[in-house]
């Protein structure tokens, strides 16, 4: 039986812990806490440590999912939680364009702690105010080359479509790797 670890990250309330939660066959491993800030009250709670979920994808191949901390101060979780990934998505909030900076800060510091595949899963896609894909591309700065998927993480087919890409992506380095 092959595993792989992936490490969903990005900015706060970007939509990590309903990513993982919407796929999981387990009960999805969180360690939220309420949120006591009223700046941070977009929602009233935030992941502290991590999330972890799994997937079981055939016989032959298990996902983990690791939910990183989307608030700087809980960054020290990152580095750790990238250990052993064979791969990253970077969720952002299609609906907040000020947060796309620190999304773009995340990634950069991702893709230091190990050179793995990624994609950028832009959320919250089924929302009115979302903004265009081209048009996040623009503002993150991410090369053609970058997979930018659009996503709505409550729904498992969107985010299984995302694991799919990821996936693919990482078989696809694996297999190079063995020429």
């Amino acid at each position: 039986m092959q595993t792989v670890k992936m490490v969903v990250t990005g900015p706060f309330n970007a939509g990590k812990t309903e990513f993982i939660r919407s796929v999981s066959e387990i009960d999805v491993v969180s360690t939220e806490r309420r949120i006591s800030s009223q700046a941070e009250r977009v929602k009233d709670t935030t992941t502290v440590a991590m999330d972890f979920g799994r997937i079981t994808v055939d016989n032959d191949l298990v996902l983990y999912l690791f939910g990183t901390p989307g608030q700087r101060r809980f960054d020290f979780m990152w580095e750790i939680l990238s250990e052993g990934m064979l791969g990253f998505i970077v969720m952002v909030d299609s609906t907040r364009p000020e947060t796309f900076k620190e999304a773009r800060s995340i990634l950069e510091t991702f893709r230091a702690y190990a050179p793995t595949p990624y994609v950028v899963a832009a959320n919250k896609q089924d929302i009115a105010e979302a903004w265009e894909l081209d048009d996040i591309r623009i503002a993150l700065r991410l090369d053609k080359k970058v997979k930018l998927l659009p996503t709505v993480a409550t729904d498992k087919e969107s985010v299984k479509t995302v694991l799919l890409e990821l996936l693919y992506s990482i078989l696809a380095e694996m297999e190079g790797e063995g020429e």
